[in-house]
């Protein structure tokens, strides 16, 4: 099982309804927070996130609603008792950006461990094993959508197992995809396992204008978060300069990936109500969640192994 939440889901600058956007992924105690503005660590308390799981924060971007809320939002994971690394990575330069924001946040007492990734072309990489996929998109400064799969193990066959008389100490390791050896005789993952597991996978792409690119990267998606700054369509213009989405934007991605859910996220502050477009947006894609901070879900895999 996969758990996503948004703690935030405004854009630009916190407001006393919203906080700014960011996104909780959460498999098995450990997590993955995407963007940290300013006040993010409020909006995880909020939301009843454990920022102790934390062991990765990817950024976005180096606009300040995504990443200002840095040097709190370490402090909080210090005074709260973290030791153990923390890996954060982002577009080129992000060393550089969080040296300087950790200034006011000195002598933290655990490490940090920057990863600087291609701005101009696709990556791949693991952390806390889920395994990491970057879109670069199309803002106005170096931005990354990420794609979190989390490649569940393969099914085990405990009557496999027990036909060769393996004990059952030695199902896990099995079950790792470790060979063990028993009595000299040796035994292999594939002779007790079954089959491969479809993965889950989230897609999280904010701060751009739309293209083609994002089709394929969201496709075979369980959820699809993506940005949808304005609802009305006769803010074409402005979003095109600003680079940013409107609701009919993400929908239609959503369609064309053909991904089962989308979340919309990443609100104007002039857009007080953005659930009062749900009907419009609904037309494109049916199965659209205008979220609101804190929205949790718990994704859990259709085919019952």
């Amino acid at each position: 099982m996969v758990d996503v939440c948004l703690p935030g889901t405004g854009g630009m600058l916190p407001l006393v309804r919203r906080y700014l956007t960011c996104c909780w992924v959460e498999v098995m105690g450990k997590a993955i927070l995407i963007d940290c503005g300013e006040g993010t660590q409020m909006a995880l308390s909020a939301a009843e996130c454990h920022v102790s799981r934390m062991e990765c924060l990817l950024i976005t971007h180096f606009h300040a609603d995504h990443i200002s809320g840095l040097p709190g939002l370490m402090l909080t994971l210090g005074n709260q008792g973290k030791t153990t690394p923390l890996v954060i990575a982002g577009p080129a330069g992000i060393g550089r950006v969080v040296s300087s924001l950790l200034v006011i946040a000195q002598k933290l007492p655990f490490e940090i461990i920057i990863k600087e990734l291609d701005q101009k072309s696709p990556e791949k990489f693991e952390i806390a094993g889920l395994e990491i996929n970057t879109l670069p998109l199309k803002h106005k400064v170096p931005c990354l959508g990420y794609n979190i799969t989390y490649h569940r193990k393969p099914v085990f066959n405990p009557q496999k197992a027990a036909a060769l008389n393996i004990p059952v100490t030695y199902y896990k390791n099995l079950h790792a995809g470790e060979t063990v050896e028993i009595d000299g005789n040796i035994y292999t993952p594939d002779m007790v396992l079954d089959g491969e597991r479809k993965p889950i996978k989230v897609t999280y792409c904010t701060d751009t204008r739309p293209f083609d690119g994002m089709v394929d990267f969201a496709e075979g998606s369980n959820l699809f978060v993506c940005e949808g700054m304005y609802c009305d369509d006769q803010m074409r213009e402005k979003m095109n300069e600003k680079h940013h989405m409107l609701f009919s934007d993400a929908a239609n991605i959503a369609q064309k990936a053909n991904v089962p859910e989308l979340w919309l996220t990443h609100f104007s502050p002039a857009l007080t109500h953005p659930a009062e477009y749900k009907d419009d947006v609904c037309k494109i894609f049916a199965n659209t969640v205008i979220t609101r901070d804190g929205i949790k879900k718990t994704i859990v895999p259709d085919d019952n192994i």
